[in-house]
């Protein structure tokens, strides 16, 4: 995708050979820093800290943080540790552990010198799997939205509306809900995004905002709560989200408030669609609701707003009364019942077990043998 009209990612190699390139989430939209990561406390700490975030980008930052772990020490201890570590970041989104399997599997049982090599490869692999992936999402998001602008009068445009960042800030690249979008923009089909604020971090305001309009697709930006008013007077065509954890029964976990959105479009016949990328699907878990742990974040994000002044300063204020508890969920769980259909990479499928397993029937397997 496009930053200042130059196609970037999110996530990259640095040429020094010795450390990875990101672009710290945490200062968008008003900043565009880079940050050089070196070590494994400094990938930890940026996973952690959301300098990224997204649960694909999360997965590729990990298997990188392993590289980089073993760049300093590559016996069996610290590569333990250096899995440890990156693990306990971040707990509802299991790309994380997807990632980190992956990395031991590479590494573990290969001789001390090999380590590093492996571990690099491996992470480059992960994070070009990601690209294509995202990629396929959206070839199979795209018919869908072919779908309903055939049914439009000329010029008049598909209205989606999403929530949080499921974009290409959230992935290496592409994106998984939005990359539909970005394939009907390229493919001149009038395409407009209501984007969701998503407080209490504002990530649709700040980064799904700034990443459209970068690429120059057209978008409004709406508070949480104005969703349900957009489907009844039918301005929304349909709904596309990401998804952080995905249970073999078809639940979605993600950005908290999706479920509410999930309700009002099945109360006004809007389409729910979830971008699915197959790291996303956890096999070991049935009920969303009751199994998946849902992240509880600091305070400080709900008490408090960080935006730019009149005069260019860049200020946090407090918008809560001296005092008051605060509690901050960070996702919830949309049952499958309530999905219209997953968009993978290998089309758009059921919410259910069935359907599930038969897309990815190599992850049921490893599963059973595991």
């Amino acid at each position: 995708m496009k930053v200042n009209g130059k196609s970037t990612r999110t996530i990259w190699l640095d040429s020094d050979g010795k450390s990875v390139g990101i672009i710290d989430q945490t200062l968008l939209p008003h900043q565009y820093a880079i940050v050089r990561l070196t070590n494994l406390e400094e990938a930890a700490h940026a996973i952690k800290s959301m300098q990224v975030r997204g649960a694909p980008l999360i997965g590729a930052a990990a298997a990188y943080g392993v590289w980089l772990a073993l760049l300093h020490d590559t016996s069996d201890e610290y590569l333990e540790r250096a899995c440890a570590t990156l693990a306990a970041t971040r707990p509802t989104a299991i790309n994380l552990k997807w990632a980190l399997d992956e990395m031991l599997a590479a590494v573990r049982n290969r001789p001390r010198a090999e380590r590093a090599a492996a571990a690099l490869k491996r992470a480059q692999e992960i994070n070009e799997e990601d690209i294509a992936i995202n990629r396929a999402i959206g070839s199979h998001g795209l018919a869908l939205i072919e779908e309903i602008a055939a049914t439009k009068k000329k010029g008049e445009r598909v209205n989606v509306l999403t929530h949080c960042n499921a974009g290409w800030l959230a992935t290496v690249d592409w994106g998984t809900a939005t990359s539909p979008i970005y394939q009907a923009f390229d493919k001149g089909i009038p395409i407009h995004v209501y984007a969701d604020e998503t407080r209490p971090r504002n990530q649709g305001a700040s980064l799904t905002a700034w990443e459209l309009g970068h690429h120059g697709v057209p978008h409004t930006v709406i508070p949480d709560n104005t969703g349900g008013h957009l489907m009844q007077h039918g301005m929304v065509d349909l709904v596309i989200v990401g998804t952080d954890r995905t249970t073999a029964e078809g639940d979605v976990c993600n950005k908290i408030g999706t479920y509410l959105k999930a309700l009002a479009a099945r109360d006004n016949g809007v389409p729910f669609y979830v971008a699915l990328p197959s790291p996303t699907i956890d096999f070991t878990v049935s009920d969303g609701v009751s199994e998946i742990p849902i992240e509880q974040r600091g305070p400080e994000e709900v008490a408090t707003m960080t935006g730019k002044t009149k005069d260019g300063r860049i200020e946090t204020v407090q918008v809560v009364p001296d005092g008051s508890p605060v509690a901050n969920y960070a996702f919830d769980v949309t049952p499958a019942r309530l999905v219209t259909g997953l968009i993978t990479e290998r089309g758009v499928i059921a919410a259910n077990r069935e359907s599930l397993a038969k897309a990815f029937p190599e992850r049921v397997a490893a599963l059973k043998k595991a």
